[in-house]
């Protein structure tokens, strides 16, 4: 069983002090996660070295950024059409290249590419993005960090919505920092199987978003995680699989999703 951790969906922006962030985290690792993801975005209300202390403190490492939020607050999008908010969109990950690099994170990028009323000519699109992400890659040489680029199904993102756009784009970036990640809500409705991607993104499978069919609680949907997991320890996956839960609060959420993988993992021990 890969290690677990918990994405906090709440923008860091929105969180009054480190104190209230701080009440969560401990939450989190009470309930036995081994890591946290966040959504990183800007003009938060503290430090982000404090947050950096602070989860080495209490031994809860921040094992991913998230990005999205990004577009959808600041339409900061890499396919843009309009040079200076491409510009602004590369700007903001190099920035954030530098923070993932303090925690020792994975940047997660996808949402940012944006959606086809951005740019409707797709290849047009395309090329952009991928022009955007190798002065991104660049940027992650100087610092160290690596991304994890995430196939988000196309009612979310207008580019790159399955395993293998990503993996073609990784192929003509050719940079051991950046590398393919899944998504089992996003793989559910993009791909054929939930298992096959994984044995085919193999050894090159950087991250893994753990998600339920309708993205709520583990287990209300249809998906087969017994299966899912089962072939990540096939591949010999080395990361962290994300507990994703979009319709319920963190908390909740986070008490709903340890309780249904300890009873997964121990059925699968007898």
């Amino acid at each position: 069983m890969p290690p677990i951790s918990y994405i906090l969906v709440e923008r860091l922006d929105r969180f009054a002090s480190l104190e209230d962030l701080q009440s969560m985290l401990h939450h989190i690792k009470s309930l036995g996660y081994d890591g946290v993801e966040l959504n990183l975005t800007p003009n938060a209300a503290f430090e982000m070295e404090a947050l950096a202390r602070f989860v080495e403190s209490i031994q809860l490492p921040v094992v991913s950024f998230l990005t999205g939020a990004n577009y959808f607050g600041e339409g900061l999008c890499l396919s843009s059409p309009e040079v200076g908010v491409r510009d602004r969109a590369v700007q903001r990950l190099q920035e954030f290249a530098a923070v993932a690099s303090r925690f020792g994170a994975l940047l997660v990028i996808g949402q940012m590419q944006g959606f086809l009323n951005d740019e409707p000519d797709q290849s047009k699109g395309e090329a952009r993005i991928a022009s955007c992400l190798r002065r991104v890659v660049e940027t992650t040489e100087k610092y160290g960090t690596r991304i994890a680029f995430e196939p988000v199904n196309h009612l979310q993102v207008g580019f790159h919505n399955t395993l293998e756009a990503v993996m073609a784009l990784a192929r003509g970036i050719d940079s051991p920092r950046f590398k393919p990640m899944l998504d089992s809500f996003h793989m559910n409705i993009e791909e054929l199987s939930l298992i096959e991607p994984i044995y085919r993104a193999g050894r090159n499978l950087t991250h893994f978003h753990v998600c339920e069919s309708n993205g709520g609680f583990l287990g209300s949907g249809h998906l087969n995680f017994a299966d899912i997991f089962t072939a990540l320890e096939k591949i010999e996956y080395g990361g962290f699989a994300s507990v994703k839960v979009y319709r319920h609060s963190w908390k909740v959420g986070a008490e709903s999703s340890i309780r249904y993988l300890q009873d997964l993992f121990a059925g699968r021990s007898v």
